[in-house]
């Protein structure tokens, strides 16, 4: 097991690095996991781009110091404020039409265990009006969870955020952004680790998440080079 930790200076090349342990896994067959916080900024789902409101949305996000990008997983809009726990797991696949519900489940239950570590009791599902509403999302007073899957022939990757603190920053943000696209969102939907008595530091949430993501596997950790890298 690979585990990437840190993230890199922008959020372009965090984004590389996400993708190059996809990519890794695919060659060599090993799995990875990856827990950080990234940048701050908010990333569009790819069939938003096509909507009439793209161009305002992310003109509105950018407006209020979130720089934007265009993510392969997952559906809506995401923002990343700086203190939202990005995960992501990385693993082999022998056949990309199987195992999709399975990796769903299984990534959502470690999820719950990890939070509950940190002294949040989460249950699956969202309220009406959540951000990036999907099937496989976690909640307590509120959306603080969700997962998504990207599937290529020969890997997976199974990742998603975490609120930990400053929920009004990021509904902040999304709310705006929704109405540019036309998209419903109610801000109160959002709810936030330290919200419901759990950590405000996002290192105690990704350690937990980390350790379940994990699990028994003996891990070989590399650590993102962070060095002459700037936010353009």
């Amino acid at each position: 097991m690979r585990v990437v930790r840190g993230r890199a200076g922008t959020v372009a090349a965090d984004r590389q690095r996400t993708g190059a342990m996809l990519a890794r896994t695919a060659e060599t067959g090993d799995p990875a996991v990856r827990v950080w916080t990234p940048p701050r900024h908010v990333a569009f789902g790819r069939r938003e781009a096509a909507t009439s409101g793209y161009d305002r949305a992310v003109s509105v996000a950018r407006d209020r110091g979130f720089p934007t990008v265009q993510r392969r997983v997952g559906g809506r809009a995401v923002a990343h404020t700086g203190s939202t726990v990005a995960f992501a797991r990385a693993v082999p696949v022998d056949d990309a039409r199987t195992g999709l519900t399975a990796r769903y489940e299984a990534t959502t239950a470690r999820l719950r265990r990890a939070l509950a570590a940190v002294g949040v009791d989460t249950t699956v599902g969202e309220p009406a009006g959540s951000f990036c509403p999907g099937s496989h999302s976690l909640q307590c007073d509120g959306k603080v969870a969700g997962v998504a899957q990207r599937v290529r022939g020969d890997a997976a990757l199974v990742a998603g955020c975490v609120v930990v603190d400053d929920r009004e920053a990021f509904a902040g943000v999304l709310a705006p952004v929704y109405a540019a696209l036309g998209q419903p969102f109610d801000p109160e939907s959002v709810g936030s680790v330290a919200a419901v008595g759990g950590p405000a530091e996002t290192g105690a949430v990704g350690t937990a998440i980390e350790g379940m993501l994990v699990g028994d596997a003996d891990p070989t950790v590399v650590v993102v080079e962070t060095e002459a890298e700037t936010e353009a």
